[in-house]
């Protein structure tokens, strides 16, 4: 001991050899392999602990490491699972909704045959651009489905009418002229009259009747004239 100093080493005992034979080395070694693989299964992969020395204290962390890193897998998955079912639940309500409004916007925008070539849309509530689409859409698929000449458009059920508002309607009854089909609306009540007045809207050339038993009186005569113009 140079200068007399006495360390710490000195004083300490010396450390307990261990042997370690190779099979408990090979197990530690297969537990981490099967880890890394996602293999592992507390059943069968846990240590053995009957050697009570020092190594064997290890081999006891060890095993307690591989638990608890079971567990938070474990745990880990069912949180996977759960958010996985989640998942489909939501796609599945995002799914019904879509699928209510499909109904919903069918149900908004009925389209219905009265006669032989007269089709009838009434129109119910509020209009705003993109129920005018859709009643547009509606509309058009039905005249090329049953080959409709005429349409009545029935007003009935609209208690307020705008500049946009009545902008839907004109281009609603644009779009039938453009296919060929005679356009008749019915159903304007003398408010709405009135409103259309002071707006300053023009039906033009678009007959606008009291009630829809009038709209079909007048499809009927479109459609006399039209089969007598066709006679020789």
């Amino acid at each position: 001991m140079p200068g007399g100093r006495i360390t710490d080493d000195a004083l300490d005992p010396a450390p307990e050899a261990v042997a370690v034979v190779v099979p408990r080395i090979e197990r530690i070694h297969d537990l981490l392999a099967s880890i890394s693989l996602d293999e592992f299964d507390p059943a069968t992969d846990l240590l053995p602990l009957v050697h009570p020395d020092r190594f064997g204290a290890l081999e006891e962390t060890i095993n307690l490491f591989a638990r608890q890193l079971d567990l938070t897998v474990r745990e880990h998955r069912e949180t996977i699972r759960e958010l996985e079912l989640s998942r489909r639940e939501l796609e599945s309500q995002l799914t019904t909704i879509d699928e209510q409004r499909a109904a919903l916007r069918t149900m908004s925008t009925p389209v219905v045959e009265l006669w032989d070539d007269v089709l009838a849309l009434p129109v119910v509530g509020l209009v705003d651009a993109r129920r005018a689409d859709e009643m547009i859409a509606a509309l058009l698929e039905r005249v090329t489905q049953a080959r409709a000449r005429c349409v009545i458009i029935d007003l009935t059920g609209v208690e307020r009418i705008d500049d946009a508002t009545s902008g839907h309607f004109l281009r609603l009854v644009a779009t039938t002229r453009l296919v060929g089909t005679f356009c008749v609306i019915t159903g304007l009540s003398p408010q709405i009259a009135d409103a259309m007045t002071e707006l300053g809207i023009d039906m033009g050339r678009t007959p606008t009747l009291a009630t829809l038993k009038d709209g079909l009186k007048a499809c009927f005569t479109h459609l006399g004239r039209a089969t007598a113009r066709r006679s020789p």
